[in-house]
């Protein structure tokens, strides 16, 4: 058990966190925990998108660039009075948009994924000046639904954390239970072998992109409507 990386990078955080409770007491307490975890959402989310791509041999660079152009678009969308339904949809449905150039980029062109990531980071905070022409959308131009919803606490947790717990939940199930969440593996491990059990390497991949944008652009409604402000240089 000693050579399991998980297992001995749970024990050094629980050392940590004893370390630090000794002398601060008052981190450990649920109130301070629940905080924490709150705070740290957007970029679990984040980072499960990150995960599945590079599990694929491939990275995505362009994930805090997707992040503040949806962010961004959902400020946009609710200063014109678009429901708060409506605009999740939008702005995912965006970000898988977004992930989706990516993926395809990298597979139809077959360009290293760190080279299409670099430029789409670029175009897309690029998009956000011309849209914008680089001013702030400020909390007074939002809505207090639009504002809230992150915040709305549920069982003793804010709704954003209650997320990111579902998007954990949702990508255990995606990873151990599917089809897709095990060639992400077998693309990663061996793309080779992979051809030959009939995954197809470019799919996933393009796969991959997919769920990482779709989580970015969630995430990015999340970050603009908790931090109250969506501006370029954001995430």
């Amino acid at each position: 058990m000693l050579k399991s990386r998980d297992l001995i990078l749970a024990l050094a955080i629980l050392a940590l966190l004893a370390g630090i409770a000794l002398r601060f007491p008052a981190f450990v307490m649920p109130g301070n925990l629940a905080a924490v975890l709150t705070d740290t959402s957007p970029l679990i989310i984040l980072a499960l998108g990150q995960m599945a791509v590079i599990l694929t041999k491939c990275i995505d660079l362009s994930v805090a660039a997707n992040l503040a152009l949806c962010g961004m678009i959902a400020a946009m969308l609710n200063g014109l009075g678009v429901p708060l339904p409506a605009i999740l949809l939008a702005v995912t449905l965006l970000g898988a948009a977004l992930g989706a150039v990516n993926g395809l980029l990298v597979w139809k062109l077959n360009i290293p994924a760190i080279v299409v990531t670099l430029g789409t980071m670029t175009i897309y905070r690029g998009v956000i000046f011309l849209l914008t022409d680089g001013k702030w959308i400020n909390a007074h131009q939002m809505s207090e639904g639009f504002k809230a919803f992150p915040r709305m606490v549920v069982l003793g947790l804010p709704m954003l954390a209650w997320i990111a717990l579902i998007v954990v939940a949702g990508m255990t199930l995606f990873i151990r239970r599917t089809g897709l969440g095990r060639a992400l593996f077998a693309v990663g491990g061996n793309p080779h072998a992979a051809v030959y059990t009939g995954i197809h390497v470019g799919k996933t991949q393009c796969a991959a992109f997919i769920l990482s944008g779709a989580l970015a652009g969630l995430t990015g409604y999340l970050w603009v409507a908790r931090y109250a402000v969506a501006y370029v240089d954001i995430a």
